[in-house]
């Protein structure tokens, strides 16, 4: 058992699997004490008693299907009143590879309400209550497809391009007020995920697979690191400086009181 400095209490979604369980397990032997919030139960209270046995924390489970209102408003209301937690990792989602023709439009309506809606109304209910107390961190787990949506289902890509935004203007809004974000952007990550979708992960070269431990590795050393967005694989951090420089320079010309000359629109 091994015992370390409390850093207070992280509340993971997504928590009884894959990169959500790395999470867990990282955290716990980091000193944060820990609230797991997944649909199964017998699954969390299981996973939450080894965490406990390996780690020495405390470790609390909080079923909770985040496609549901009232399971999502018990969760924001822990994340309002508990002023142990001093993290939030927003970790569940569904990820799609069907394309747009082939799609159920109620599953993608289910996909944007648990990879858009949940993840605003938790960062909406924590960003408050760290603010309050002056610290506190919000890890938010988009995607490559954030920034390359040709990948997979346009729907799933938006709803990872989504989380990028809501963490950028988090971090606008919450820089000088103690609150930390961190957008993590994995790629092909070897999860149940990929089954689910519809493409099973051994189906992808296994050299563009990273295993869920050392993704969540890297986007904790990111996050260590003071880093805003972690893309794991990514070799040199210049090149997404680059790439946030180059979107920058569009930002004057952006919103003008007249059209561009190129399009030969006369005063």
């Amino acid at each position: 058992m091994t015992i370390t400095s409390h850093k207070g209490t992280a509340l993971i979604t997504g928590a009884s699997a894959g990169i959500g369980a790395v999470y867990a397990d990282r955290l716990a032997k980091a000193g944060y004490d820990l609230i797991l919030v997944a649909r199964s139960g017998d699954r969390l209270t299981e996973f939450a008693r080894r965490l406990t046995n390996v780690s020495g924390r405390s470790v609390e489970t909080l079923p909770a299907d985040l496609t549901q209102r009232d399971d999502l408003a018990e969760v924001e209301q822990v994340l309002k009143t508990d002023q142990s937690i001093t993290l939030l990792v927003n970790n569940a989602g569904i990820a799609a590879t069907t394309p747009l023709l082939q799609s159920n439009v109620d599953e993608v309506a289910r996909m944007i309400t648990l990879n858009v809606t949940a993840p605003t109304r938790l960062a909406y209910a924590a960003a408050p209550a760290f603010v309050a107390r002056g610290t506190g961190a919000i890890i938010n787990i988009a995607s490559i497809v954030a920034i390359n949506p040709k990948l997979l289902n346009g729907v799933y890509a938006a709803s990872k391009a989504f989380v990028l935004a809501l963490s950028e203007s988090l971090k606008h809004e919450l820089a000088d007020k103690g609150v930390r974000i961190q957008a993590v952007l994995p790629g092909a990550t070897a999860t149940d995920l990929w089954e689910k979708a519809g493409t099973p992960v051994h189906h992808l070269p296994k050299e563009i697979v990273m295993s869920a431990e050392d993704m969540v590795d890297a986007a904790l050393a990111g996050f260590n690191q003071g880093e805003f967005v972690t893309i794991p694989s990514l070799p040199d951090k210049a090149d997404w400086d680059a790439f946030e420089k180059a979107r920058d320079v569009l930002a004057p010309h952006l919103s003008l009181a007249k059209p561009a000359a190129r399009y030969r629109i006369a005063a």
